[in-house]
């Protein structure tokens, strides 16, 4: 391993007193506490009551989880249905395997039910919610680095990622003869490079949506077409195990037709918005105009 690298845990989950404390885990929630808070502020600064982004939570969050792992198990089905695989391992979520894609897809789904009990406009939701989203996605990819997980090809450069052999089983490093863990080398933290863009996405849109009155949607439609342009880089780099159609991991494919769903939808909402009112008003509030 060369002298300058970036450790790895050894363990993912961690014991406070009986109650397992699971780093995956933790990730994914502490993503999903900043997103609502952040969507909460902006909703009430479009003029919704506070607390609103919390209601949509009761929905959006047991959608997203339930999506995210049934695009990961449809996606991946060997290691739990394949030869050798246990079905079982299918709910164990602290393991890793939540796909992004089916999180946000149904995710929106639960966010749309959510606001037909609570009066709050879809798009409304959608655009306050976007830039947050990209934030928690960033927070959320961590969870990887606990498990050890989702890395790319060795390297030997300061920032090579150490990885260890794991036990997905109990959650921990292999360990040797020697009791020290098993270390398989340095590769490229592809975690790490698609937190830092995620990141840099929700911090952008945080700052267009401040210098630039879009119409209602355009937000959204920049988080979906912008995401796939760094996932796309991203997943080009992993070695991990996946099927693949036409010699392109399943992903890439997602990807590509992600990002022309959110050209359509950034299309869709300033032609919208051509033929209507600008959804974003100088005082900030929520307009009122039904299509």
């Amino acid at each position: 391993m060369p002298p300058a690298s970036i450790p790895s845990p050894t363990a993912g989950v961690y014991f406070l007193g009986p109650v397992p404390l699971r780093g995956y885990a933790l990730c994914i929630v502490a993503g999903i506490v900043l997103a609502v808070w952040i969507t909460d502020r902006r909703l009430v600064a479009r003029g919704a009551h506070p607390g609103g982004a919390v209601d949509l939570a009761f929905w959006a969050v047991p959608f997203g989880i339930l999506g995210g792992r049934l695009y990961h198990l449809i996606t991946t089905p060997e290691p739990y249905f394949g030869a050798g695989g246990n079905p079982l391992d299918a709910v164990k979520l602290w393991n890793g395997g939540l796909g992004i894609w089916g999180a946000v897809a149904l995710g929106a789904l639960g966010v749309w039910l959510g606001c037909r009990r609570s009066g709050v406009r879809f798009l409304d939701a959608a655009d306050a919610a976007a830039p947050g989203v990209a934030l928690a996605q960033g927070i959320g990819r961590w969870g990887n680095w606990f498990n050890n997980e989702l890395y790319g090809e060795r390297t030997d450069l300061p920032w090579g990622l150490v990885i260890h052999q794991w036990d997905s089983r109990l959650g921990r490093a292999v360990i040797d003869a020697n009791g020290e863990p098993v270390v398989l080398g340095t590769f490229h933290p592809t975690f790490l490079y698609e937190s830092v863009f995620c990141i840099l996405l929700g911090l952008g849109l945080l700052l267009l949506d401040r210098r630039a009155a879009l119409p209602r949607g355009a937000m959204t439609g920049l988080y979906v077409a912008g995401y796939p342009v760094g996932r796309i880089v991203v997943e080009a780099m992993r070695t991990d195990e996946a099927n693949t159609i036409l010699g392109l991991r399943v992903n890439i494919w997602t990807s590509v037709i992600v990002f022309a769903l959110g050209c359509w939808i950034i299309w869709w909402a300033h032609r919208r918005a051509s033929r209507t009112e600008v959804d974003h008003r100088p005082d900030g509030e929520i307009s009122t105009f039904t299509s």
